[in-house]
C-alpha cells in the first residue's frame, strides 16, 4: 500500500478486500452517532476552520469532534483515535454552457454539507462540490466515500449517520439552547404579487377580525392577519393560518419584530420559524425599509415615530463611506440572531492586553492540556475566540478581480472573513435561561456573566478579570444619631445615573415634545429628534451624592430610622468600566431607555472620589445586628421592592432579583447584586422565588433569612456571596459565625481581621476541583488573599465604548467602537471599518484604561 498524500501527493490505492482488513483493528473505536450525541462537522474545536477551509475538517469517528488540519495531530496523540471522516467543500468553475449558471440546490448529490454559500463568488460562474473520505492515522490512508460495497456495514452506517446528523446547537431539552433557525426553502424563490400593497408604519390590524396584536404580514400578497391563540391568553384567531390554507402563500413576518437586525419569520409550509436571507428585499416590496425600523414604547417596531436622524443611523455611522479594516485585531463576528451583545463585549474584552496574554499568549498550553472534549472547556473556547479575533487569519482583504480568474484556474482557496462564535456562545450560555435563548440581552449583564466565568476558571497565577475589580467604600449614616458605619464591597462596573434634571437644552426638549404630540395626533411625520444634552459632570456629581437608605435600621437607636449612604472608591481599577444607567422602567413597568447625549470625556479624573475612611469627629454605629423577625406566614415576607427594581434596571430577570433580595435579607441592592453574580449560572436562576416553610423558631429554614441553623452553620447562600468576592470559604464561614450570620457585618469583620487571611486555611481549590478542572495542569497553586485589586491613580483615558440602539434591553442592536493604533474603529458584527464619526456621546458602556503616573 502507498501512503496517501493528504498533505500533498497522490491517492492511496488498495483492493476492495484490503479495505475491510485495514479497518478491522479500528472497528471497536468507530461509533454510530446516537440521539443526544453532538456532532461537530462544520467547525473545529480549536479554531474556526471548517470544510470550507483549505485543509478541510476532520471529524473523529468516536467522539464526533471536528478538527482543522493544524489541530488533528493533537487529538490523535492525546486519544489514540485513528479513524476520522475528512470533509471538504471545493469551489469549482462552471463548465461553459452550464444551464442558467444558477447555484446548485442544497439537495444536489454533490452538496451534502450544511454550509453557507460564499457571498463573494458569483453563482453564475462557480459552483460547490462536497467531498467526504475516511482518513486513518498516523499514516493518513484515505478511503473515498461513498464506498458501500467495499466497507464494513458498521463503517458505512456510522459515516452516513455522521453526515446526516443535525447541528449540535439544536435544542436538546426545553431548558437548553434554543433551536437554531434554518433558512426557509421558499426564501430564495418566493413569489411576491405586484398588487400595489404598501404597509403603513403603524395602526395595523387584522383584515378579518380587527385585532391589533400578534399580527403577521404575508410576504406574498401583503395581507395582515392575526396569529393563533396562545395558552396565556394572548394571540389571535388564526386568520394568518387560514389564509395560507386558502392561498398556499408560505411565508409571513411578525409585525413588531422588524429591526435592522432581522425579523421573526414563520413558514406555514415547513411548520416552524425560519430564516429569510432575503427579508430586506421582501419587506421593501411592501414599502418597509428595515434600516428605518425601531422599537416604540408599546413594544412595536414603528418608524412612524422615527426621527430623521435616528440613533440607528448615528451609532452605525450610516450615510458615511467607511473604509473596511483587515488584519490582526480587525476580525468581525457573525450575528447568530440577536447575539450582537456578545460580539460587542468580546471585541472590547480582547482589545485588552491582559486578556490577550492570558488566553492567546497561553494558547499552546491551554490547548495541550484541554480536556477530551474541548468544546466544553471555558479556557479553550476563550483562547480559540481570542486567536480568531487577533490572528488576522480570518480577516483578509478580498482578492482583486484580476487575480480571481488566475487563482480559479487551479483551485479556489476560500478566504474566510469573520468568525462565527456559535460554539463559544453555546458553551458560555448553557444552563443560563436568558443567554441560551435567541433573544436580545443586556451587554452589561453579559459582561458580568463573563467576568464570573473568568473568575471561576483561572488560567494562571493572575486572573485577567483582576484588571476590572475595585473596592467600593460605603458610608452609611443614621440621620438622627449622626453616627456612621463604613463597609467595603467588590465591584466591576461604575454605574453612572443619568442626571436628566441637569439637561442644558430644556426649552428645546419641551418644544420638541409638544411638536411630537401634535404630529402624532395628526398622524404627520414627527419633528426632528431633540435629545437631552446632559453634562458628564452632572452624572458624576449624581453618583457621588448621598442617597436615602430604604428601611434603614439604626443600631444606635435600636430601631428603624432615616439613613443616607455615600459611595466612594476604596481602590481604583486598572481598567474602569463605566455604565450609563439609561435603562429604566416606565409607569406601565415596560422597560425603556433614556435617549440622551452625554459629553463623555476622552480623559477622566476621578481622584476626588477616593475613599477617606473614618474621619476625625465621626462616631461609629454600634456593632449590633437587627433582630430577626420570622413571619407567621412565610408568603407574607416583605421583600424590598426598591432593591428589586434597582437590580431589574440593570437587566437581570425580575424573579432572580426578588430571590437575590430575599436571600440576602433585604440588606440592599449592592449585597443582592453580589448574590446574583454568584448564582447566575444556576439552572433555576430566573425561576420564581419559592419561600421556605418555617417549622418553628429553630427551623433550618430560618437560615435563609440570616439566622443560625440547627447545625450552627451559616446559610450557604451567604457563604457563596462572600466566596464570589474572592475570599476563602473557611474565612467566609468564620466571619458569618462571628456576626450571627449578618452578611453586611461579616464583610466588615473580614476587612477588620486581615491577619486571618494569612493563617492556614482552606485552599482556594480543593483536590476535587483540581481533578475536575479542565486546565488543572497549568493552574498556579495560589491561595486567595482577599479580593485581588490593582489599585493606582484615578486618571483614565477612553479606549472603547459599546452603544445600544433601540428602546430597551429586550430589543435593538449593539455596536462596539475601539481605539486602535491611534484611530477609532467600528465593530458592527461582521463589518469592521475605520470610524469617521465615533458617537461617543451616545454610548452605553465605556472602557477606560489607567494613565500611568
Amino acid at each position: 500500500m502507498q501512503r496517501a498524500a493528504l498533505f500533498g501527493g497522490g491517492d492511496a490505492q488498495m483492493a476492495a478486500g484490503d479495505l475491510g482488513e485495514l479497518l478491522v483493528p479500528y472497528m471497536p473505536t468507530i461509533r454510530v452517532p446516537k440521539s443526544g450525541d453532538r456532532v461537530y462537522k462544520t467547525e473545529c474545536a480549536f479554531s474556526y476552520d471548517s470544510p470550507d477551509s483549505e485543509g478541510g475538517l476532520y471529524v473523529c469517528m468516536n467522539t464526533f469532534l471536528g478538527f482543522g488540519r493544524e489541530h488533528i495531530e493533537r487529538h490523535y496523540r492525546k486519544t489514540g483515535q485513528c479513524v476520522y471522516l475528512h470533509l471538504k467543500r471545493h469551489v469549482i468553475e462552471k463548465v461553459p454552457g452550464a444551464s442558467g449558471g444558477a447555484l446548485p440546490k442544497r439537495r444536489n448529490a454533490k452538496l451534502f454539507l450544511d454550509l453557507e454559500a460564499n457571498a463573494d463568488l458569483s453563482s453564475d460562474d462557480f459552483e460547490y462540490e462536497d467531498e467526504a473520505k475516511l482518513v486513518i492515522f498516523p499514516d493518513h490512508y484515505e478511503i473515498s466515500l461513498p464506498n458501500i460495497e467495499e466497507l464494513p456495514a458498521l463503517v458505512t452506517i456510522a459515516s452516513d449517520a455522521l453526515l446526516s446528523a443535525k447541528s449540535p446547537y439544536r435544542k436538546q431539552d426545553p431548558d437548553s439552547w434554543e433551536e437554531e433557525l434554518q433558512a426557509s426553502k421558499h426564501a430564495k424563490s418566493l413569489v411576491q404579487l405586484d398588487n400595489g400593497v404598501r404597509i403603513p408604519p403603524s395602526g395595523w390590524k387584522c383584515s378579518k377580525c380587527d385585532l391589533r396584536e400578534n399580527l403577521w404580514l404575508n410576504l406574498t400578497d401583503g395581507s395582515v392577519l392575526c396569529g393563533k391563540w396562545f395558552f396565556d391568553g394572548s394571540g389571535g384567531n388564526g386568520h394568518a393560518m387560514e389564509h395560507y390554507k386558502e392561498t398556499g402563500y408560505p411565508l409571513a413576518v411578525k409585525l413588531g419584530t422588524i429591526t435592522p437586525d432581522g425579523a421573526d419569520v414563520y413558514s406555514f409550509d415547513e411548520e416552524e420559524p425560519v430564516l429569510d436571507p432575503h427579508i430586506a428585499k421582501h419587506l421593501a416590496h411592501f414599502g418597509i425599509d428595515m434600516l428605518q425600523m425601531q422599537v416604540a414604547e408599546n413594544g412595536l417596531r414603528d418608524n412612524d415615530i422615527k426621527p430623521r436622524v435616528s440613533e440607528w443611523e448615528v451609532i452605525q455611522e450610516a450615510g458615511v463611506k467607511l473604509k473596511p479594516m483587515y488584519g490582526p485585531g480587525y476580525t468581525g463576528m457573525k450575528n447568530l440572531g440577536n447575539s450582537c451583545y456578545l460580539n460587542a463585549v468580546m471585541q472590547a474584552i480582547f482589545s485588552i492586553p491582559e486578556f490577550q496574554r492570558a488566553y492567546v499568549g497561553n494558547l499552546p498550553r491551554i490547548f495541550d492540556y484541554s480536556p477530551l472534549d474541548p468544546t466544553q472547556d471555558f479556557n479553550t473556547q476563550m483562547a480559540k475566540l481570542g486567536h480568531g479575533l487577533l490572528s488576522g487569519q480570518y480577516s483578509k482583504p478580498p482578492m482583486k478581480s484580476e487575480l480571481i480568474e488566475q487563482v480559479m484556474k487551479e483551485e479556489h482557496k476560500p478566504q474566510q472573513n469573520g468568525i462565527s462564535p456559535q460554539m463559544f456562545k453555546a458553551f458560555i450560555s448553557k444552563d443560563h435561561t436568558e443567554f441560551s435563548s435567541n433573544r436580545q440581552q443586556d451587554a452589561q449583564e453579559f459582561f458580568l456573566h463573563l467576568i464570573n466565568l473568568v473568575e471561576r476558571n483561572p488560567v494562571g497565577s493572575e486572573n485577567p478579570s483582576d484588571v476590572f475589580r475595585f473596592l467600593v467604600e460605603e458610608r452609611t449614616q443614621c440621620c438622627q444619631s449622626r453616627k456612621v458605619r463604613y463597609t467595603e464591597r467588590v465591584d466591576y462596573i461604575m454605574q453612572l445615573p443619568v442626571a436628566m434634571e441637569a439637561a442644558t437644552n430644556k426649552d428645546e426638549l419641551i418644544a420638541y415634545e409638544l411638536k411630537r404630540r401634535e404630529a402624532e395626533a395628526a398622524r404627520r411625520a414627527p419633528p426632528e429628534l431633540v435629545r437631552a444634552k446632559i453634562p458628564f459632570s452632572a452624572c458624576l456629581q449624581a453618583f457621588s451624592e448621598p442617597t436615602n437608605v430604604e428601611d434603614f435600621w439604626s443600631s444606635a437607636l435600636q430601631a428603624k430610622s432615616a439613613g443616607v449612604k455615600t459611595s466612594r472608591f476604596a481602590s481604583f481599577p486598572q481598567y474602569l468600566v463605566v455604565q450609563i444607567k439609561k435603562f429604566t422602567f416606565g409607569l406601565d413597568w415596560i422597560p425603556k431607555k433614556l435617549d440622551v447625549s452625554i459629553d463623555m470625556p476622552d480623559f477622566l479624573d476621578i481622584s476626588h472620589l477616593r475613599a477617606m475612611g473614618l474621619q476625625p469627629g465621626e462616631e461609629e454605629l454600634p456593632d449590633i445586628a437587627p433582630p430577626i423577625i420570622i413571619p407567621e406566614d412565610p408568603k407574607a415576607l416583605d421583600i424590598d421592592e426598591s432593591s428589586v427594581m434597582q437590580l431589574a434596571e440593570m437587566g437581570f430577570p425580575l424573579e432572580a432579583c426578588r430571590k437575590a433580595v430575599y436571600y440576602t435579607g433585604n440588606l440592599g441592592a449592592e449585597v443582592a447584586f453580589n448574590w446574583i453574580i454568584a448564582h447566575m449560572e444556576e439552572p433555576d436562576f430566573a425561576e420564581p422565588l419559592v419561600v421556605p416553610v418555617f417549622g418553628g423558631a429553630a427551623s433550618s429554614g430560618v437560615a435563609g433569612l440570616g439566622a443560625v441553623g440547627l447545625d450552627n452553620q451559616p446559610p450557604e447562600e451567604m457563604v457563596s456571596i462572600i466566596i464570589s468576592m474572592g475570599f476563602q470559604r473557611s474565612l467566609a464561614i468564620q466571619a458569618l459565625k462571628a456576626t450571627n450570620n449578618n452578611l453586611e457585618r461579616a464583610l466588615e469583620w473580614i476587612f477588620s481581621h486581615p491577619e486571618l487571611e494569612e493563617e492556614d486555611g482552606e485552599p482556594a481549590l480543593n483536590v476535587m476541583d483540581l481533578e475536575n478542572h479542565t486546565n488543572a495542569n497549568i493552574l498556579a497553586e495560589a491561595r486567595s488573599e482577599g479580593p485581588r485589586i490593582k489599585d493606582g491613580p484615578g486618571r483614565y483615558e477612553l479606549f472603547g465604548f459599546i452603544s445600544h440602539m433601540g428602546t430597551s434591553t429586550m430589543s435593538g442592536h449593539y455596536v462596539c467602537h475601539l481605539k486602535k493604533e491611534g484611530r477609532w474603529v467600528i465593530y458592527n458584527d461582521l463589518r469592521v471599518c475605520a470610524s469617521e464619526r465615533p458617537p461617543k456621546d451616545l454610548g452605553y458602556i465605556y472602557f477606560y484604561h489607567r494613565i500611568p503616573s
